[in-house]
């Protein structure tokens, strides 16, 4: 199952840029990016940091999405 993420969305509704997001999560624009654009998955403790800085339940920024099942 992928997890997705709202990060880019909550991010600019509160218009914080992403470099100074970046740098005060420790990581890098580049790392950021790829998480935002769902290409790289956070580690456990930068997922908990990031709800953490937006001080928001979990469920609201990252969603687990279940795959969608045929059957034949």
């Amino acid at each position: 199952m992928p997890v997705k993420n709202n990060i880019k969305k909550i991010r600019k509704e509160r218009g914080i840029k992403q470099v100074r997001m970046a740098e005060e999560l420790e990581v890098t624009r580049q790392t950021f990016t790829a998480i935002e654009n769902n290409k790289y998955n956070p580690s456990l403790e930068l997922a908990l940091k990031i709800v953490k800085y937006f001080e928001l339940p979990i469920e609201e920024v990252f969603i687990l999405k279940e795959e969608e099942k045929y059957e034949k």
